[in-house]
């Protein structure tokens, strides 16, 4: 059963885009045109959204690193704390950027990583 506000949000919705879409907001946008880039088969589906907001915000490659340097056998205690601290600061800023969900979606891949690192020990 549909909740009775959704079809007057969909009205009011729909009618914001048309009249932004009459004043002309939506001509020469980047990548008008073109067909949308093909999504990364090898993400899983429920990861892609945050996978291509972290790649947008260029932050990806850094996370991947990042990730990867704590998930190594020899990687020693300053140098875990320091690749720590930064993944931290990253997501921060992507939080404080306006994507709580996908750093809240990443801060948990480093939890689960960490949490089978340490439990192979």
């Amino acid at each position: 059963m549909s909740h009775p506000l959704l079809p007057q949000i969909q009205s009011l919705v729909d009618a914001r885009i048309e009249e932004a879409r009459l004043r002309g907001e939506f001509d020469n946008l980047p990548g008008a045109g073109k067909p949308l880039p093909e999504e990364d088969m090898s993400v899983p589906e429920e990861l892609r959204l945050a996978h291509r907001i972290l790649k947008n915000a260029g932050v990806l490659s850094e996370i991947n690193q990042l990730m990867s340097a704590l998930d190594r056998s020899d990687l020693g205690g300053g140098d875990r704390d320091t690749a720590s601290r930064r993944l931290r600061a990253l997501l921060t800023k992507l939080e404080l950027s306006g994507k709580p969900a996908t750093a809240r979606v990443l801060w948990q891949q480093y939890e689960d990583q960490l949490r089978d690192r340490y439990r192979d020990d």
